[in-house]
């Protein structure tokens, strides 16, 4: 008996692997400018954090409820709305504020490092979740990647006694935002990929809209047309259309390959530091990023072997 597949059968397989893979490149892609268009933004101290963290998530719910309802979605419902609440909480409103506060003292560089740590508390999170038992090299490489995260940031502050007020602020951003992404996972199952950040942002918006408000009466928004340009790019780029192809990616799958590519992320985002805000990307900036997206690369490959097991 012929086991292996038609020649046609295993083209179109291989076909659509490879669109997933570049779909999910296209949105890794486009969140990699994230942390250093976050920096131009707020590096002037001419839109406050609070403005570009909440104001980015307004015009992002503002194309999520257009998009939703000339696709006529479905409403959430029952527990769907407080899944919908937690993404909504850890990805639209904590990640951006937290990581907005914390970049108007942080490299850009420094701040992707430190977060290149996600994919590991997502992995993490993720198996607490959902009740997974990964294996013991699992939680050895979270644990080490985690220790290695908290390392650079100690040797760049000069010892552990210099971590600051950025640092926390960028680990707390890690933390909500996994817990955020590992919740999204678990809803878009039911409720479609897409459709999660979307009622995400719109179920936020009052918030978004009342903390932006209160934003511009305390600090008037100015700034350059690169810094609106930044600003514009969070909003719509960032927080809304980067999903669409991120999504996308992991429903043509597969899953556990596609969702390897975000350990691509860090890399191009302290690139884009170095090019685009002339950052100094030093021996250890380069080290502690290897050390972090290594230690993930590992945990992500063995959570999905397990999974596929």
């Amino acid at each position: 008996m012929n086991n292996q597949l038609p020649l046609s059968h295993a083209k179109r397989a291989s076909g659509t692997g490879r669109a997933g893979l570049w779909w999910g490149l296209l949105g890794v892609t486009a969140f990699s400018f994230t942390v250093p268009l976050t920096r131009v933004a707020v590096e002037n101290g001419h839109m406050s954090p609070l403005f570009v963290g909440s104001g980015r998530a307004v015009i992002a719910a503002l194309l999520a409820a257009a998009a939703l309802w000339l696709t006529k979605q479905r409403l959430p419902r029952g527990k769907q709305w407080v899944q919908v609440t937690i993404v909504a909480g850890g990805s639209v409103i904590g990640f951006p504020l937290l990581t907005s506060y914390a970049l108007t003292s942080a490299p850009a560089s420094h701040g992707a490092v430190v977060i290149a740590v996600l994919p590991v508390a997502t992995a993490v999170i993720a198996a607490l979740r959902t009740g997974e038992r990964p294996a013991r090299a699992f939680w050895i490489a979270a644990l080490t990647g985690a220790v290695a995260a908290v390392a650079f940031a100690a040797i760049q502050g000069g010892g552990f006694a210099g971590l600051g007020i950025a640092d926390l602020l960028l680990f707390a951003s890690v933390l909500v935002c996994a817990i955020g992404y590992a919740e999204g996972g678990v809803l878009s199952r039911t409720l479609g990929s897409w459709q999660t950040i979307s009622w995400a942002l719109v179920l936020s918006a009052p918030v978004s809209i009342a903390l932006t408000a209160f934003a511009i009466a305390e600090h008037p928004p100015t700034g350059t047309i690169t810094e609106w340009g930044a600003f514009a790019y969070l909003a719509c780029i960032s927080m809304f259309l980067g999903f669409f192809a991120w999504y996308r990616g992991l429903a043509i799958g597969p899953m556990a390959q596609v969702s390897q590519v975000q350990l691509a992320q860090p890399v191009m985002s302290i690139c884009w530091a170095g090019l685009l805000l002339g950052e100094h990307i030093g021996w250890a900036t380069i080290l502690g990023g290897l050390a972090v997206v290594g230690c993930a690369l590992l945990a992500v490959r063995v959570r999905n072997r397990d999974v596929r097991a």
